[in-house]
């Protein structure tokens, strides 16, 4: 499908159907769908803090922040020797964030953007789309606040497309397509507000609310 016909309702629409794009290259026009056979998902309430991210984050030095830089944090995600995030997929999120259906969170530290996170929200589903980190557990600080946020405003889904041994070690499991398209059908029939929740007081807020040990 190439650009002129790729508009916010095909987007929005596919996501209901638990398809998403992809381009080939940074510099394709065009772009394909994807159905994996087997899907990743994080479930909510189910990411596991190591020891050492535990630390990393009680260490604090860092400021989370929601929506303040939706553009930065694609344009960082794409920031690598291959993406599959084109013009033409970056001017579509673009939109579908203008329209609030789709955010981000941004990691910085005293010299900007060291991590962040960003997807796409339709009912009580996220579709995770990319992260990137700058310094160390950059993408895993933002992963936690995101699953954070998604238990406290009654998210029901989130889905990271596909399964990675880094998304393993953080709580990830693959599902079949079937699974994942009824988890699908009852999320997208439930109400979440991405933006209404506060973000956590602290670093040790955060922890105390989602893990056992700190």
């Amino acid at each position: 499908m190439d650009r002129e016909t790729l508009t916010v309702d095909v987007l929005l629409k596919a996501y209901e159907l638990g398809v998403f794009p992809m381009s080939e290259s940074r510099d394709d026009t065009d772009v394909f769908w994807v159905d994996p056979r087997k899907r990743g998902i994080i479930p909510i309430g189910g990411f596991h803090f190591s020891r050492s991210l535990a630390r990393r984050i009680r260490k604090g030095g860092f400021r989370v922040s929601v929506n303040e830089d939706f553009a930065g944090v694609m344009q960082a995600c794409a920031d690598r020797p291959e993406t599959w995030i084109s013009e033409t997929i970056f001017d579509i999120y673009a939109q579908l964030h203008a329209l609030g259906h789709a955010h981000s969170m941004e990691i910085r530290d005293e010299s900007g953007l060291i991590g962040g996170v960003y997807g796409v929200t339709l009912g009580a589903a996220f579709f995770g789309e990319s992260m990137f980190s700058r310094r160390t557990d950059g993408s895993k600080i933002a992963l936690a606040y995101l699953m954070d946020r998604l238990q406290q405003a009654g998210f029901l889904l989130f889905d990271t497309q596909f399964i990675t041994p880094h998304l393993q070690r953080l709580g990830g499991i693959e599902i079949p397509r079937s699974t994942f398209h009824d988890y699908l059908e009852e999320a997208i029939a439930t109400k979440a507000d991405f933006t209404t929740p506060p973000l956590p007081a602290s670093p040790q807020a955060l922890l105390q609310r989602n893990t056992q040990t700190s």
